[in-house]
């Protein structure tokens, strides 16, 4: 069994990919666009606004994934409704050391919102908290001596 998040975004889905795939070392294994799947049965018509917004996307990272797309405009309930932004979770991410895990904390918090600076906690040697410039909630982490 695994998890996986799945984000959603306001338009911004392929930067933020493209973003995380080089922040984090991943790849893009998957995206696909409104448009390129207008002809499926069941889409509803599109705007042309809809047309190059993410439909689908999938990060491939390590031995995780993260998946995610942008709303449909309008909030067509078939494809999610309208945006909301990120509340109530965050994505958490491991970084092998103290080093690596400000790398990615100062990348993420980078045009974003710093919840809780990195620092060294009673249970990290590096731990941080950001919502980044896409609204997405993280939480970067190092896992002590006891895990």
């Amino acid at each position: 069994m695994s998890f996986t998040p799945y984000l959603n975004f306001d338009g911004d889905c392929a930067e933020a990919f493209a973003f995380y795939a080089e922040l984090f070392g991943g790849a893009i294994v998957y995206q696909a666009t409104f448009g390129e799947m207008e002809s499926m049965e069941g889409m509803p018509p599109l705007q042309e606004e809809a047309r190059n917004r993410i439909m689908h996307a999938q990060l491939q990272l390590g031995g995780g994934r993260l998946m995610g797309s942008d709303a449909f405009p309008g909030g067509d309930e078939a494809c999610g409704g309208p945006y909301q932004r990120p509340q109530g979770m965050w994505v958490s991410v491991e970084a092998g050391d103290a080093a690596q895990g400000k790398r990615f904390f100062d990348g993420l918090a980078q045009g974003g919102e710093i919840h809780m600076p990195y620092a060294e906690t009673f249970w990290s040697p590096g731990f941080g908290m950001v919502r980044d410039r896409f609204g997405i909630l993280w939480m970067v982490n190092v896992p002590g001596q006891d895990g």
